[in-house]
């Protein structure tokens, strides 16, 4: 399988919305870090903008603040609208082709809300897991520099 090379990237200084899905996410959770660090290796990876939110430069758009894009995945569309949670992720998924099986699965009708209650029940949990993750292989990208 080809391996997309992609670098977490900052919105464009002019606030102007990208022409590619922006994917915001918290780079200090290790969890957050490896996930991001995967579909970034995916074929397609390189179709999406990755803006992680724990850096002090991360430009987030002025409906989306530093808590809640460190608290919840979002997701922007190149129209800019702002999606959080399941939806956010099946998004992701329909734009890296290895994944689109797993968006085809969300758009079943009623798949969405319970993976959006699978994912509000993982949040409290994700600090735990996260430093587990930590001790294994994950490292925050905030470790790594905002180039990888």
């Amino acid at each position: 399988m080809r391996q997309a090379k992609t670098n977490t990237i900052i919105m464009q200084a002019n606030g102007e919305t990208p022409a590619k899905a922006t994917v915001y996410f918290d780079g200090a959770c290790p969890l957050c870090t490896a996930e991001i660090s995967h579909y970034k290796s995916q074929v397609g990876g390189d179709q999406i903008c990755f803006v992680d939110a724990s850096q002090a430069n991360a430009q987030l758009g002025p409906d989306l603040n530093v808590d809640a894009a460190m608290r919840l995945l979002h997701v922007r569309l190149p129209d800019g609208t702002l999606v959080s949670g399941a939806r956010a992720f099946a998004i992701i998924w329909q734009t890296l082709p290895g994944w689109r099986w797993a968006a085809r699965i969300a758009r079943i009708p009623g798949v969405t809300p319970l993976l959006e209650l699978g994912y509000r029940l993982f949040l409290p949990v994700r600090p735990l897991l996260s430093k587990g993750a930590s001790w294994f292989v994950a490292k925050p990208m905030s470790q790594h520099g905002p180039d990888r």
